[in-house]
């Protein structure tokens, strides 16, 4: 069995100690042992980044972006390789993979932009010889903590933004899948990026709580569920560090009765079932306005679900793969008893899945609810799993005060072909990220990805310009040369350019 090291200070690092084991979610076996760092690794990491520091917040942007333009071009030289890794550990189809290391090379080609992103702004003669500009100036030592969901892209939501600013970095991955968002950073190394600029550190609570609790760790970012999301938050805060915590998600999908039904179902099947639900975007319920629209939409709906193609992810041509680990099948499966527990009509059944030559992977099959209620838990609770609750309502007002009334705000969207209804959706709903007949309105790299209410702690949402924002701070200079001979009296009253 192989052991996933540790990459500190540009090198490989085995560490010693407690380690977690590593499964081919498609076959229930463990390929791999990571090590879990314990605080005297953590710390060889985080002297590895301040230590690099100095040298590095110097290097120029334009250098800094070089660097980055070479990595994007490792990036897709190993575009195969790079989506085996996510599909053999998280169980998710190559093209899945793909898909989502393409979404983190958008970031990295905003990264290469730092020599524009990181001008100032300035202003020539704001008082008598005074000019006046704005210096962004990187933080420091960084931290980021991402998900098992999206091993590659989330990572590139966080480093390659934060490096290009002039800060070093410190990744603790998902122990669930590390082996893809390992390779990925020693490409970066060999795109040229100096030794302790990034740092990547295996470990579970242990390790996020050291980086919580570090001083020389200055800000931290996160992607996960809203209990971890708010507990980082909450610590990190009250030791005075910059935090953006990103946290679960129920997004709904409303289909109004003049939608093109077709298209939205099409929509609704990959926003609901891609990636086995394993996505904080994922639509997992539809809440339908009228009961006509939402019988159409069991009847085209249904014949889809029972058509998924489902197998190892590793295999080419499957609409979906496995869970990531059995405890979450076991999960998924129980919310689906509850579900039929507490009265919901379960149309389709996805618990008793076998994937033939893979009976010992985590599977379950897509799964359909009609007749769901707001206090059934398949509705309050983000299930992270295929399961798709039908929410039938009366009235758009009806649908926008349910999704509003939700503890959680990250993404949602509308199918209509009514201007007015999709403008007051967009004006009117509380939610973060919306879609008009898009379901899964993740914003591009140059704009920022965050939910509202308890989908985000913090007040800057994640990469493009507000990730900018986060990873730097601004300086205020104001400066004077007095002309040569001249001589001014003090001044006592407060200054002002009147």
């Amino acid at each position: 069995m192989s052991h996933i090291p540790h990459l500190i200070n540009g090198e490989r690092v085995a560490g010693t100690g407690r380690t977690a084991p590593v499964f081919n979610p498609s076959t229930g076996d463990s390929t791999a042992a990571v090590g879990l760092a314990d605080r005297a690794t953590l710390q060889l990491a985080i002297d590895a980044a301040k230590a690099a520091f100095p040298a590095w917040r110097n290097t120029p942007a334009a250098k800094r972006a070089q660097i980055m333009f070479r990595f994007k071009q490792l990036l897709e030289q190993n575009e195969n390789e790079i989506a085996a890794l996510i599909s053999a550990e998280h169980g998710k189809t190559i093209e899945d993979a793909i898909g989502e290391l393409k979404r983190g090379i958008e970031n990295v080609e905003f990264a290469c932009a730092a020599p524009e992103i990181l001008k100032g702004e300035y202003s020539r003669n704001v008082g008598p010889n005074i000019d006046a500009w704005t210096d962004l100036q990187p933080v420091g030592v960084v931290a980021g903590i991402t998900p098992f969901n999206f091993p590659a892209m989330v990572p590139l939501w966080m480093y390659p933004l934060a490096i290009v600013c002039g800060n070093c970095f410190i990744l603790k991955p998902s122990e669930r899948d590390p082996s893809s968002t390992l390779f990925i950073a020693e490409l970066l190394n060999q795109a040229g990026l100096p030794k302790g600029v990034l740092n990547v550190v295996n470990g579970d609570k242990d390790a996020v709580d050291g980086l919580i609790e570090a001083p020389e760790v200055k800000a931290l970012s996160f992607v996960g569920s809203t209990p971890i999301a708010e507990y980082i938050y909450s610590e990190g805060t009250k030791r005075g560090k910059r935090v953006q915590a990103l946290g679960g998600a129920k997004n709904h999908a409303v289909l109004m009765p003049d939608a093109d039904l077709d298209n939205a179902v099409s929509a609704l099947m990959g926003a609901a079932y891609g990636s086995c639900g394993e996505r904080c975007m994922a639509i997992s319920v539809a809440v339908c306005v009228g009961d006509q629209i939402a019988d159409a939409l069991v009847e085209k709906i249904v014949p889809q679900i029972q058509a998924l193609k489902i197998g190892a992810g590793t295999s080419c041509g499957l609409d979906m793969g496995p869970l990531v680990t059995a405890a979450a099948r076991d999960k998924v499966k129980g919310y689906i008893d509850a579900g039929v527990a507490q009265g919901a009509k379960l149309v389709v059944d996805g618990r008793d899945l076998v994937v033939p030559g893979n009976e010992n992977g985590f599977f379950v099959g897509g799964t359909l609810f009609d007749q769901v209620t707001p206090d059934m838990t398949i509705y309050t609770d983000e299930i992270f799993g295929p399961v798709l609750c039908i929410v039938r309502v009366g009235s758009l007002e009806q649908a926008m005060q349910l999704i509003n009334d939700h503890e959680y705000g990250n993404g949602t969207c509308i199918f209509t072909r009514d201007g007015e209804a999709a403008r007051l959706f967009c004006d009117e709903i509380e939610v973060g990220m919306v879609g008009v007949n898009v379901p899964l309105p993740v914003p591009v790299s140059y704009h920022s990805f965050g939910g509202w209410k308890r989908s985000l702690f913090g007040d800057l949402h994640a990469y493009g310009p507000d990730g900018v924002r986060f990873y730097t701070r601004k300086k205020a200079i104001t400066q004077r040369w007095p002309a040569r001979k001249s001589h001014e009296a003090a001044q006592f009253a407060f200054p002002s350019n009147g």
